[in-house]
């Protein structure tokens, strides 16, 4: 087993360096299973790019999920994607550049582009900003430009290309990846707040948020009651997060979204954040999550992982799965891109349309039940507990072909913890404790003595009538008061 995988596109990428037992192409990588590999391995993803839901960016997701120091990782990648939402500069750009492109007989210059390789660039006077840089966005190559207008500023950062290096830049990089030290830096220390003012993040045109506009009047009722002033925001109200102790995101999240945005900004000034950026890099994609459960025996449907770019061996899908099967693309939510398949045609002509949409796709076998548990999780804690019904005349819960609303989610049951099959709260525990300990939904399906997981959602639905109908307040407070002890908690390690 390896202790380390540096994985690339193609083999030929490596070809300008000495050659390595410990290279593999990403498409190995995504293919190898579980049992043959080191779970506390390294990995320098050097894949191409990284753009969202593509191989390089499976790499780094699929790492995190069996347990690997992958470099970058899964938020470096949306960090990058993202930088301009960050104030991570200091003031001493000016300095850097001033002295190094005097050195270099250009002051006068109005750009300047640069490339650093595992912290390290080949401009003295840029190393101290090569190093800060690497800090925020741990990536084996970065690429920066800078433009002058009353003072220099980054504009750009973007992770580099292995394949399309200069021979010079090949041997900076040679040696930047032999004195590299896979050191983990630490997180920037957050802001000091001492003011309970909370921000609710909703969207009043999404049409299945997770809590309804009158579940959301009631969060601000008891939690004002409770001494938490509490402020509606929506996506445009980014500046204004530094008001507040607290952000509870109310609206579907996803990692290319401004949900993300805010959830990360929101940790980078000191709240109290749910959901979380971590909660929502792991329950936002079904690769992570089938991954993560597979390493630590969390029993799912049977699901088999298919590559875009690796051609399919329906035969041995077939030995392996009964029709029906299920296909999913990583990043759907509330039933959406989620199908059936009823024979081959039906497969060949699924995995095409959502082939365009991701890389990776999930095949699952059909579990046929009636209904899906769905077990309501705070701080490791069961706090309710639903039944939903499949949508009549449909598989799903929601069926999003019905062109009525009220026909498009089946039915529901709530009922207390100690009602539920102890199996189900075990198995939706240990599911719970690989994620964290914030807000979750964990939805299951039993089959006589079988109870599998299907997903974590990291914004479950809190509908007034709906998750709140066995305890009312009851279920409001027990979140507000776990928002008030994480406030409490963070401001008493202030002096």
């Amino acid at each position: 087993m390896h202790s380390l995988y540096i994985v690339v596109d193609h083999l030929q990428d490596w070809a300008p360096y000495f050659p390595s037992s410990d290279l593999i192409t990403v498409e190995d990588y995504l293919s190898l299973q579980n049992k043959k590999m080191q779970h506390r391995a390294q990995v320098i993803n050097l894949c191409r790019d990284y753009d969202y839901l593509g191989t390089g960016y499976y790499c780094s997701l699929l790492a995190e999920a069996r347990g690997q120091r992958v470099i970058p990782s899964i938020r470096s990648i949306n960090d990058l994607a993202n930088h301009h939402y960050y104030r991570l500069y200091d003031n001493d750009l000016d300095k850097y550049l001033g002295k190094h492109l005097e050195k270099c007989g250009q002051a006068e210059a109005e750009e300047l582009k640069i490339k650093i390789f595992f912290g390290k660039t080949c401009y003295p006077p840029l190393e101290k900003m090569a190093r800060r840089l690497f800090k925020f966005y741990p990536c084996p190559i970065l690429e920066v430009d800078f433009k002058r207008t009353l003072r220099w500023e980054i504009t750009g950062i973007d992770p580099g290309n292995l394949a399309s290096l200069s021979e010079d830049e090949q041997n900076q990089f040679a040696s930047a990846i032999d004195a590299f030290s896979r050191k983990i830096w630490r997180k920037p220390k957050s802001r000091k707040r001492y003011r309970f003012d909370m921000a609710i993040l909703c969207n009043t045109e999404e049409e299945l948020p997770p809590s309804d506009s009158k579940a959301i009047k009631n969060f601000i009722r008891v939690g004002n009651e409770l001494g938490v002033d509490i402020d509606i925001i929506n996506k445009h109200d980014f500046a204004r997060l530094p008001e507040y102790d607290a952000l509870f995101i109310r609206e579907t999240t996803a990692i290319n979204h401004y949900t993300y945005r805010f959830a990360k900004h929101a940790e980078s000034e000191g709240l109290v954040v749910m959901d979380d950026p971590d909660s929502i890099l792991k329950c936002a994609n079904k690769v992570f999550l089938a991954d993560l459960f597979a390493t630590h025996s969390v029993e799912t449907p049977k699901t088999e992982l298919l590559l875009r770019n690796k051609e399919m061996d329906f035969d041995a899908l077939e030995q392996m799965f009964s029709y029906p099967v299920v296909l999913k693309i990583p990043h759907g939510s509330f039933s959406r891109g989620v199908v059936k398949a009823h024979n081959r045609a039906d497969l060949v002509q699924h995995c095409q349309e959502l082939f365009k949409e991701s890389a990776i796709l999930l095949l699952q076998e059909y579990v046929l039940t009636d209904y899906d548990w769905r077990i309501g999780f705070l701080n490791y804690r069961p706090i309710y507990a639903c039944k939903y019904f499949m949508a009549r005349g449909h598989w799903q819960i929601y069926n999003h072909s019905s062109g009525k609303l009220l026909e498009k989610s089946g039915g529901f049951a709530t009922m207390a913890i100690h009602e539920v099959p102890k199996e189900v709260i075990k198995t939706a525990t240990k599911a719970v404790k690989l994620i964290g300990d914030g807000l979750y939904g964990v939805d299951l399906k039993q089959v006589g003595e079988r109870t599998v997981i299907i997903e974590i959602n990291d914004n479950p639905s809190i509908d007034s009538g709906v998750e709140d109908l066995y305890l009312g307040d009851d279920l409001y407070r027990i979140i507000m008061e776990e928002f008030i002890r994480r406030m409490e908690r963070k401001h008493s390690a202030y002096p």
